[in-house]
Parts: structure tokens; C-alpha cells; sequence
């Protein structure tokens, strides 16, 4: 089977558990790449909890059962035949590799929902200044604090005035680089009313470190009032 071929059939196994999930269900169809991520995140802990304790346990084993006893002893080990030479050096490396590539699978699948953004999102413009951010809906209002109605995902249309941003929303497990003259994209799933932060994680100047501001998911009703008083007042 060729390489493309393997990674088609590892990336299909991955959708399948995907969209099996319950953080996929509970969406209405709409992935919570949220969820995802950390779900992700939990398997990697997990995965190499595992393993870190199974090799701990393996060398403490062997440090006990294989103690010299005196300084004149010199151990002596059975030779292995081919068989069990290859055996104990594939068997081994077939597991943990298929471990990876289930948990890289899954990773680009994550990524892929991630790139992807759903038909019905509503989409915000969003400019990088120093040192602020600027976020424009699509009826013209323009805010510096990002407000979303929880149950509609959200794409980010984003650009920058002056020098490189990264537009980073950590509880939605998001970063992308916001740069002058191109325009990049990031999507989120405000499922939870939340108030969140979003950050500049690359270094853009002086008061790179105050370029917070509040990103908020409300009630659809409410969103639809805020988004009208901001409108009129503008």
C-alpha cells in the first residue's frame, strides 16, 4: 500500500470516531474542535503516562533481578535467535507506531474541521493595530471587544494595519497570524455562554502585552440588542 493510500485510509478511520463522538453530536453536526483538541490533548497525557510508567517499571524490574551481588560477578545473557531479536524489536515499535499514526490521524482530522467553516457562520472582520484589535460585523458595526451568539459559529476575517499579529483565543484553542496585506481566517463554535480573552501571542511592539480584550459569547437575543444599541450608537 502506498504512503498517500495509508494516510487516506488512517484519515478516514479518524473521521469516523470523529464524527462518532459525542463533542460531534452535541454540535448539531457542527464539530466542537474545542472539545476535540482536548480530548486529543488528554490521550496524548495518557499515551505517555502509559508508556513512561510500563518503562519505569521494566527498569526497576531489571535493576532488582539483575543486581550484582558482588563486584567480582559478571552477568551472562542467552543469545536470541533471529526470530526473537526481530520479534522483540518490531512487535514493540508495530504498537507504539500505531499508537502515533492513530493519534497523528485523529490530529489531522481536528485540523481539517478546523480549516473547514460551517455554511451558516457568521463572519467577522477583525484588524490588528498596535496595540489593539478591531472587529467589524456584518452590518458595519465596528467594536474593540468581540461579542458572538452562542450557537452559531463564528469565522474571523482578519488582517493586519501595521506589523505581524497572532490573534490568539486559548480557551477556544485557536491561534493564527494576523499580517498587512493578507487576510487569514480561524472559525469557533461559541456553544457555551462564556467570557473569554483573546491575546496577541507574537511580539509586535511595546505594549505587545496589553493587547487583550474581552471575547464574549451571550444569548442570541441578547447579542441581537447589543449589536443594535452598538449599531445606533455608532
Amino acid at each position: 500500500m502506498k504512503l498517500k493510500q495509508l494516510l487516506s485510509v488512517l484519515n478516514g478511520v479518524a473521521i469516523t470516531l470523529l464524527f462518532a463522538s459525542p463533542a460531534f453530536a452535541e454540535g448539531g453536526g457542527i464539530p466542537d474542535t474545542r472539545a476535540d483538541w482536548n480530548e486529543l490533548w488528554h490521550e496524548v497525557l495518557v499515551d505517555i503516562t502509559v508508556i513512561g510508567v510500563v518503562f519505569i517499571a521494566a527498569a526497576i524490574y531489571m535493576l532488582i533481578r539483575f543486581k550484582a551481588t558482588s563486584p567480582e560477578q559478571v552477568g551472562t545473557a542467552k543469545r536470541l535467535s533471529t526470530a526473537n531479536a526481530i520479534g522483540w524489536a518490531l512487535i514493540p515499535a508495530a504498537l507504539f507506531m500505531a499508537d502515533d499514526l492513530y493519534l497523528a490521524a485523529k490530529g489531522w482530522t481536528v485540523w481539517g474541521h478546523q480549516r473547514t467553516v460551517p455554511e451558516n457562520a457568521m463572519e467577522v472582520k477583525v484588524t490588528g493595530y498596535q496595540w489593539y484589535w478591531e472587529f467589524e460585523y456584518e452590518d458595519g458595526t465596528t467594536t474593540e471587544e468581540l461579542k458572538v451568539p452562542v450557537g452559531t459559529p463564528v469565522v474571523l476575517r482578519m488582517t493586519s494595519d501595521d506589523v505581524i499579529h497572532s490573534f490568539g483565543l486559548p480557551y477556544y484553542r485557536l491561534t493564527e497570524d494576523v499580517m498587512p496585506g493578507r487576510i487569514t481566517y480561524i472559525w469557533f463554535n461559541p456553544n457555551v455562554a462564556v467570557e473569554t480573552l483573546v491575546t496577541c501571542r507574537e511580539f509586535c511592539g511595546n505594549s505587545h502585552s496589553e493587547m487583550t480584550t474581552v471575547v464574549e459569547a451571550i444569548a442570541p437575543a441578547e447579542f441581537e440588542k447589543w449589536l443594535a444599541e452598538e449599531g445606533a450608537e455608532g
